[in-house]
């Protein structure tokens, strides 16, 4: 049995309608293969699809966030943020507060999407991500 490992989320946290994205890497450290980085996904497909991969192989998933920033210059100032460890918004109150969270959390994530399910999520994250609101 595998591992699904994501953050969880206060309720209506802006970070829920972000892209995610999806890592599937080997359980333990005697395999010796790169991670598949796989998405992005709205977050129910995204948890249901690492939890259907890891559910019956020794594999970890890691289910987060993908941010997506539009220039260079915004990018450097999340690395920057990153690297003050200091935190300057809504997503990143929602996201340094789930590394500092003891407790462990158990998602339920329901049944795998379908292919059309999945690529009616890609539509709808593109949509969010040409929209003038982002």
């Amino acid at each position: 049995m595998g591992t699904l490992v994501t953050l969880h989320l206060p309720p209506d946290s802006p970070v829920e309608n972000l892209p995610w994205i999806i890592t599937i890497g080997a359980l333990n450290d005697d395999e010796d293969w790169e991670p598949l980085v796989c998405g992005p996904y709205e977050r129910p497909h995204a948890l249901a699809l690492a939890q259907a991969v890891v559910a019956d192989e020794d594999l970890m998933a890691v289910v987060e966030p993908l941010l997506p920033l539009a220039d260079a210059a915004a990018i450097r100032a999340e690395v920057e943020l990153a690297k003050s460890g200091l935190d300057d918004g809504a997503s990143t109150d929602d996201l340094e507060a789930e590394h500092f969270d003891d407790g462990p959390r158990h998602t339920t994530p329901g049944r795998p999407p379908t292919g059309d399910e999945v690529r009616a999520g890609f539509a709808r994250i593109a949509a969010k991500l040409t929209s003038a609101d982002q």
